[in-house]
């Protein structure tokens, strides 16, 4: 399992879509406030479908907050000031992966203190960031894969027809 953690989401629409692909991959979705939506908004459980219901989801005041209900937690943080990438690091089970809001990205002073497990995306120069749901599916599949995909779905099949 893997913890995808939102700091200070500011658009309900992305978190609504992470909210969803957490429910796909088991994940659990920790929000910490202040959130730039309520938890009810049309947006939030449009993006989700009829997901929303389904996924666990735990919200916190502030990071300290979520630092002291989460103790020892191994904390991976998505930034694009990091300088190793995603797939530089090995993803534990039952670790966090940290996503700042839309606008700001997750704060300088936290970064500090988690230099060793900052992790970026690589994009070219003169592009700010990607999308957040996005970057979530991006990092949050590679954690999966290095865990063998445990407990997913690893074949479909067709409706109509026999592969």
């Amino acid at each position: 399992m893997v913890n995808i953690v939102l700091h200070e989401p500011e658009m309900p629409a992305n978190t609504g879509n992470i909210g969803r692909t957490c429910v796909a991959t088991g994940s659990v979705l920790h929000l910490i406030e202040p959130l730039g939506f309520k938890i009810n908004d049309k947006m939030l459980k449009r993006a989700g479908l009829d997901y929303w219901d389904k996924l666990d989801v735990r919200t916190y005041v502030n990071f300290e907050d979520f630092l002291a209900k989460n103790p020892g937690a191994k904390i991976y943080m998505a930034t694009t000031k990091s300088k190793q990438t995603y797939t530089d690091v090995e993803y534990e089970d039952g670790c966090y992966i940290m996503f700042g809001k839309e606008s700001a990205g997750i704060p300088e002073e936290i970064l500090l203190e988690h230099k060793e497990t900052a992790v970026r995306i690589p994009m070219l120069d003169h592009i700010r960031s990607l999308n957040l749901g996005n970057s979530v599916a991006i990092v949050l599949y590679e954690a999966l894969r290095q865990q063998g995909f445990k407990e997913l779905k690893l074949e479909g099949q067709l409706h109509k027809y026999e592969w």
